[in-house]
């Protein structure tokens, strides 16, 4: 198994992790959400490779539905985990961090929340890689997350 740790910024009441190997942002860790969510400006997005998919999409979240554009980035890294071409959602959004981590980027991973010392720790075990690959999809106006470590497989 493979572990790495992330710091917690004592600052936020929520799990918000600087992402320093990631154009320096900050990332809220949603244990609910199904798709990462870019919640600043789309011009920094593309500044940093976001490339734009699809127009007004809606999908469910933040107590209801939103709508944003979709993208796509050509390399995520968080800690040790690296997303090629990895979908994201741009809904702006008024929040303090730039990003909405979801919880099936870490799709059969262990990682744990540690607000008593300000800490992420994730587990990649030995049958898991640290490549994953996240993409969102539209099919029949439904919008789907497929994420794996090899292979699509459906997280909804």
């Amino acid at each position: 198994m493979k572990q790495f740790t992330l710091s917690l910024n004592k600052n936020f009441q929520r799990p918000v992790v600087y992402l320093e190997k990631f154009f320096n942002l900050y990332a809220m860790l949603d244990t609910g959400s199904l798709f990462p969510v870019w919640i600043e400006e789309e011009i920094i997005l593309r500044k940093i490779g976001g490339i734009k998919v699809a127009d007004n999409i809606n999908f469910g979240g933040f107590g209801g539905s939103a709508t944003g554009n979709l993208f796509k980035i050509p390399l995520f890294k968080i800690g040790d985990l690296l997303f090629p071409n990895m979908h994201i959602i741009a809904a702006r959004l008024n929040m303090p961090f730039q990003m909405i981590l979801s919880a099936t980027m870490f799709r059969n991973l262990i990682y744990e929340i540690d607000t008593y010392n300000h800490k992420l720790n994730v587990t990649i075990p030995d049958t898991q890689s640290n490549v994953r690959n996240l993409v969102i999809y539209d099919k029949d106006g439904i919008i789907y997350v497929a994420c794996s470590d090899g292979k699509l497989a459906n997280c909804t």
